[in-house]
């Protein structure tokens, strides 16, 4: 160690302990997790983009990215529901309820279904007839918040649906951690949420995965999350929009804050003209393209969240 100096692999391991601390209650960092850093050398010729001048590095990928603002209902509410699930208030009015939580929400005409699993902390449950009474305590203060939050003409909210009654362990979601991943169900990087915390399959997404990747030239990482800030920006700075759309696409060895097309693709309100609007869209644009260091380097310092 060099002064104030921490070696990266110190870091990483400092870093990983801290994530676990702040998300899985239950997992001990230091005695369920074993840590394994490997650095290696990266490739040449994209090593090289870190030894060229300029205001800001150059891509280091030919990629495209598009975000979009604002949320549907559905998309508010299962987002809304995640974090309230795995907030320290309902942990601690509900200590089985474990972290590992998915929510698919469904809306057909008027009405609304949610199909919730969460993972239960055995410690807190006696038995299987106990299990099945905290659950439905969990399923009443789901399907209250829900209807507290969201308007829809009808609302059915259905938790754990592979369980089974007299079955056992084998027919309850019962876990040690709070997290199916102590049972190697890990997944894989790009399966999951896009940056704004949600998987929307009706939406226009890339396939480019934001998680793990430098956020100063790799792009999927920096468009990914850009085009929903872009996005947000120009819904909340211009009005007449109902939906906006920014589509950001980098080429390999260009500045990051010069992609070869940045688009925005809108659904005005009402008899609104697009044509009255167009500029005050470009400026915004703009506007985040220009501060892009900024940015990146909240990206850099884990104040934007990658979902």
């Amino acid at each position: 160690m060099d002064g104030d100096r921490i070696p990266v692999e110190e870091l990483a391991v400092k870093t990983a302990k801290q994530w676990f601390k702040d998300r899985l209650r239950f997992v001990d960092p230091e005695e369920h997790v074993r840590y394994q850093v490997e650095l290696k050398p990266g490739h040449p010729e994209l090593m090289d983009i870190f030894k060229r001048k300029g205001k800001v590095l150059v891509a280091n990928d030919t990629s495209a990215a598009v975000g979009y603002a604002p949320m549907t209902k559905v998309e508010r509410i299962v987002l809304d529901t995640e974090k309230h699930l795995n907030s320290p208030e309902f942990k601690k009015r509900f200590p089985e309820s474990g972290e590992d939580i998915k929510i698919m929400g469904y809306r057909k005409n008027g009405d609304l279904r949610l199909t919730v699993a969460m993972a239960f902390v055995d410690r807190f449950v006696k038995s299987e007839s106990d299990y099945f009474q905290k659950k439905r305590a969990i399923h009443e203060a789901i399907t209250e918040f829900v209807e507290k939050k969201a308007h829809f003409d009808k609302i059915v909210v259905e938790l754990n649906t592979l369980d089974v009654k007299g079955r056992g362990v084998e027919g309850v979601y019962i876990t040690v951690l709070g997290s199916s991943c102590e049972a190697g169900d890990s997944g894989q990087v790009g399966r999951g949420n896009r940056t704004n915390g949600v998987i929307p399959l009706n939406r226009p997404f890339c396939s480019e995965a934001a998680a793990g990747k430098n956020p100063v030239s790799h792009v999927g990482k920096i468009y990914n999350t850009l085009t929903h800030k872009i996005a947000g920006e120009v819904h909340k700075q211009v009005s007449g929009l109902e939906e906006v759309y920014i589509w950001l696409l980098s080429q390999i060895g260009k500045p990051i804050d010069q992609p070869t097309v940045a688009a925005a693709q809108v659904v005005m309100k009402d008899n609104n003209s697009f044509e009255s609007v167009k500029d005050e869209i470009q400026e915004v644009v703009n506007h985040e393209l220009e501060n892009i260091g900024k940015f990146t380097d909240e990206l850099a310092r884990g104040k934007i969240p990658i979902c």
